[in-house]
């Protein structure tokens, strides 16, 4: 894994400095963004293979930019997030946004460099097509098929389908839902949504997965 290319997005001169030098001598190759409009050009320049990602930025959210990244398909790269913001609340939203970990500040340099070579190695097995018993999603086509049959899903269907695979058995607020697959704040009308759940529940039907609502918490991907 070594020759690996790190992109660290952090605003703090003094963190970033002890980060590159810790990932340097451990033989990865850093480039450093000290704003998000620095981190985007370097994302479409670099190809990074992970990027660390400080939250609280002098230009944006963190989360905001990552919600960019996840929007576009082509952009699997593995997210670290870092933050002064250590509250449960806080990591669950972070990770329910699209992150892959979350490292609260101030933190353990040794510790930085075992998360990231982890989230490097997860992404390095992660696998071209996902079974899920009779259902099945190839990740390269973007289908998602049950008994070998296309479940013919609109885009915000199969959009949905993911983030519920990727966060299985765990609660997700309709808001964060909304968000990730329409782009957008969620209004008071969630009618879109309810409709798009609805939908992608009836074509699930009989695979052996349910997508659950509970009051407070949200909705949940969970196997029968």
């Amino acid at each position: 894994m070594k020759n690996k290319k790190i992109l660290l997005v952090e605003d703090n001169e003094k963190i970033m400095a002890g980060n590159v030098r810790k990932l340097t001598r451990a033989g990865y190759k850093a480039s450093c963004a000290l704003t998000l409009a620095d981190a985007r050009f370097l994302v479409a320049n670099t190809n990074p293979d992970i990027i660390v990602l400080d939250i609280l930025m002098p230009d944006g959210n963190g989360l905001d930019f990552m919600h960019e990244l996840r929007q576009d398909n082509n952009i699997k790269i593995p997210i670290l997030l870092l933050s002064g913001l250590a509250s449960k609340d806080d990591i669950v939203e972070g990770l329910n946004c699209g992150g892959d970990d979350y490292l609260t500040k101030p933190y353990d340099l040794s510790e930085l460099l075992a998360r990231i070579e982890a989230l490097l190695r997860r992404s390095e097995r992660l696998p071209e097509i996902i079974n899920k018993g009779r259902l099945s999603i190839d990740l390269t086509a973007g289908v998602a098929t049950y008994d070998g049959k296309s479940l013919l899903l609109t885009k915000k269907e199969y959009a949905l389908l993911m983030l519920f695979i990727q966060n299985e058995e765990r609660f997700i607020k309709a808001e964060i839902l909304y968000e990730k697959v329409w782009s957008a704040p969620m209004e008071s009308d969630n009618t879109a949504l309810r409709s798009a759940i609805k939908r992608l529940r009836m074509k699930l039907e009989g695979c052996g997965w349910s997508i659950n609502w509970s009051r407070g918490e949200g909705y949940i991907f969970e196997k029968i």
